[in-house]
């Protein structure tokens, strides 16, 4: 029987190296349990209205900050992302906008305590979040975000940081019933912003950075 810091590199044998950061644990998609709970109102308005709300908070609270998770488990020994599909088109990453004073760690976890929350009750594992390994800027309120912020733009009007967020062996997932929670691969994702936008489909190269370690439970 393997040891138990033994584990898969990319498919190979590997003892982990649990003191690097660069190093990053799969567990397999089977290990976790998906469930759902109430559907959650979503807004109805045209990029018209969106464009005046967003200008309405930029006056009331200054630039807009979101927060948005990066999750990845294992799947027929290849990386999978997990996402959120609304209403059986749009794509995202769990996350969200912060509250003014609030940290982006308290954020992203309030975020995903509510979208993939471990019950009904909000309770179970407390959420691993590790670093940011990319940041996204929209330097006016009708053009799409860059992975960097133009240097004539001086007032951003929105900023979104992306996190590592580590996964234990076992949890439990609770998505509304109007949401789907979905494992992409990475190979899918990839340069794919037609289909999944600018931000999902950069996320394998922002991955590449990382050993993955596809732990057999």
């Amino acid at each position: 029987m393997e040891d138990s810091n033994t584990a898969l590199v990319n498919g190979n044998s590997h003892r982990r190296d649990t003191s690097s950061s660069s190093v990053l644990d799969i567990y397999p998609l089977s290990c976790y349990y998906f469930g759902s709970k109430e559907s959650v109102a979503l807004k109805s308005e045209t990029v018209a209205d969106r464009v005046l709300r967003m200008k309405a908070n930029y006056d009331a609270y200054g630039m807009r900050n979101c927060v948005a998770a990066v999750i990845v488990v294992e799947l027929f020994k290849h990386p999978h992302l997990l996402l959120l599909q609304v209403q059986n088109s749009i794509y995202k990453l769990p996350g969200g906008r912060s509250r003014p004073g609030e940290s982006d760690i308290d954020c992203l976890k309030r975020k995903l305590s509510s979208k993939l929350s471990a019950g009904e009750d909000g309770r179970g594992p407390e959420w691993e979040i590790g670093e940011c390994i990319g940041i996204w800027w929209k330097p006016d309120f009708e053009s799409l975000l860059y992975p960097y912020l133009p240097p004539n733009i001086k007032r951003p009007k929105e900023c979104t940081k992306l996190f590592l967020v580590r996964l234990p062996p076992s949890r439990r997932f609770i998505v509304p019933k109007n949401f789907r929670l979905l494992a992409v691969p990475l190979c899918q994702l990839h340069d794919n912003d037609e289909t999944y936008g600018p931000i999902i489909s950069g996320a394998p190269q922002l991955l590449s950075k990382f050993t993955f370690n596809f732990i057999e439970p």
